[in-house]
């Protein structure tokens, strides 16, 4: 090996070179978007709007007292025609004296059955609250289906409540007052009962909203319509313990009518499931 004359240092090798890093590309407010840019992020997010999350929850605040104060109105005027809502209600029950057994009874049951009727009216506005505030997250093609999910589930919600007053209801009674007719004579508590008839209807109604629901879990591509019809061994016996759980009077014939309800609602949400799933 050679050797370095004295006093002459060896002198160090020129480091490698780095290449900075690309710019980072901020697109200001000013500047217009490319046409590909611009379809993509139509087909994305085209209603995607920045917000902080104060942002977030201030909206969210505000988006929920509007409902609940359109809820408060519905009330209100539901109040002023309280009597003949509750005459409707007690069309089922053919034949039955209610009574009155406590002072102030009929006042609390005029605003229970205002509050249900209330929030009944103000249903399409609440909705309109909650889409508001969930559509610019939602991409274009899951925007398409918000109007038929919202109004089908309108819908439906109507169909549950006439379907508990116009069959469920009725059948419930007449199990009942035929059970005990030899032994007692029937003479109800208005509260007791229009406690029975709106639970059992809001119950069925929220029922009713089980196609709606499956069509939107196919629609983000959560579940598919094949995976939920090979489950309906268990859709079956799950529609017996809610028609179990949701009915207030416990009765075998109110039981089975709403749990066939439930199961055909079920097969109906497969179908809609199969329209609208992914691929």
């Amino acid at each position: 090996m050679s050797e370095q004359p004295p006093g002459q240092q060896h002198e160090p090798s020129e480091p490698s070179v780095l290449t900075p890093p690309p710019p980072i590309a901020v697109k200001r407010q000013d500047q217009v978007a490319s046409p590909s840019e611009s379809l993509q992020a139509d087909q994305d997010f085209p209603s995607e709007v920045e917000m902080t999350l104060v942002g977030h929850l201030e909206e969210l605040r505000s988006r929920v007292l509007r409902g609940l104060l359109a809820v408060v109105v519905g009330a209100g005027v539901c109040l002023l025609f309280v009597r003949p809502l509750v005459r409707l209600l007690e069309v089922p029950a053919k034949g039955i004296h209610f009574l009155q057994l406590a002072p102030g009874e009929f006042l609390l049951v005029s605003l229970k059955v205002a509050g249900y009727a209330g929030l009944t009216l103000a249903l399409p506005y609440v909705l309109y609250e909650g889409l508001a505030f969930v559509l610019p997250g939602l991409t274009r093609r899951e925007q398409r289906l918000v109007a038929p999910a919202v109004a089908g589930s309108a819908v439906l919600f109507l169909a549950g409540l006439a379907f508990a007053w116009s069959a469920l209801v009725p059948a419930a009674l007449r199990f009942l007052v035929s059970y005990g007719a030899d032994v007692v004579e029937p003479l109800w508590s208005i509260e007791r009962y229009l406690d029975f008839v709106l639970l059992l209807m809001v119950a069925t109604a929220l029922a009713f909203q089980l196609p709606v629901l499956q069509m939107l879990l196919a629609a983000l591509g959560l579940v598919r319509a094949d995976s939920m019809l090979k489950a309906w061994r268990f859709v079956v016996m799950a529609s017996a313990l809610a028609g179990a759980v949701l009915t207030p009077s416990t009765d075998p014939i109110t039981m089975l009518l709403l749990s066939g309800a439930i199961t055909a609602l079920y097969l109906v949400g497969v179908g809609l499931a199969r329209l609208v799933q992914r691929g």
